[in-house]
């Protein structure tokens, strides 16, 4: 089942391996860069290797069973 987080951010975008840390999904960054890195995680329904992605308003990220969506 998946588990849906809400996160807003006050500013213009967040980095996809800084976001999937800030919603609680991971504990440590580095571990979020190794999830990024290794093809676990989808934005917006692609998979995306690229940590350093902006992630705007309206993204959808998804790791495993959560789905993060931005809100402004």
């Amino acid at each position: 089942m998946e588990k849906i987080i809400k996160t807003k951010i006050n500013t213009e975008f967040i980095k996809l391996d800084s976001l999937l840390k800030f919603a609680g999904v991971v504990d440590t960054g580095g571990y979020a860069k190794e999830l990024v890195q290794s093809g676990q995680v989808k934005v917006n329904g692609e998979v995306c290797t690229m940590r350093g992605k902006k992630i705007r308003s309206g993204d959808e990220v998804i790791f495993e069973e959560y789905k993060i969506v931005i809100e402004n």
